[in-house]
């Protein structure tokens, strides 16, 4: 499960009004999920939250690694509760599959490709790297097939719409169409409305 809109229009990394531990988190959570974690250095993390940069350590004094599992697991839930909204909005849930897949394309073709899911595009850069980062993306997959399940009434349904969605995130942004995204949409629509 993912997005179908940025973080970022929740909660502005820049605002003033935000505290200075939020704005760190809401600017590495827009990072990641533009240019992964490898990608991401802390002095870009500290200017994109108009932050000090002794400020990240002092919020974060475990530095990017603790950085990283907390945002990891707060966009997780944030995606989650997004995802639900969107789904619960549905009545059958062929159709509530469908207008997720739909809005995740929709996503990926306003913001020029860049804004995936970050959960997974963490989770391919770090799963033979980082145990600490590994773990905490198999944390928010498994609590976003929990509530899918839940919803379906079947895991191996969830783990599969799951994987088609994150599959089709990868595909959609190397080949930058959302073709992919509608053809893993409408597969997993399927098999949800055929069981």
């Amino acid at each position: 499960m993912t997005e179908t809109a940025s973080a970022a229009t929740v909660a502005p990394a820049t605002s003033a009004k935000v505290p200075t531990r939020d704005r760190i988190l809401f600017a590495t959570a827009e990072l990641f999920r533009r240019q992964g974690y490898n990608g991401t250095g802390l002095k870009q993390v500290v200017a994109e939250a108009d932050a000090p940069f002794g400020s990240l350590y002092h919020h974060f004094p475990g530095g990017k690694a603790e950085l990283g599992d907390e945002v990891i697991r707060k966009a997780g839930a944030f995606f989650q509760a997004l995802v639900v909204a969107v789904y619960d909005e549905e009545a059958r849930p062929a159709d509530a599959v469908r207008a997720v897949f739909k809005g995740a394309g929709e996503t990926l073709e306003a913001t020029d490709y860049e804004d995936a899911c970050p959960i997974a595009t963490v989770a391919l850069e770090v799963a033979g790297t980082d145990d600490r980062l590994r773990q905490a993306t198999a944390d928010v997959f498994e609590q976003w097939a929990a509530a899918l399940t839940e919803r379906l009434g079947d895991r191996d349904q969830a783990l599969a719409v799951i994987a088609a969605l994150e599959g089709a995130f990868v595909l959609c942004r190397a080949s930058r169409t959302t073709e992919p995204m509608s053809a893993a949409g409408a597969m997993a629509a399927a098999l949800v409305a055929a069981a």
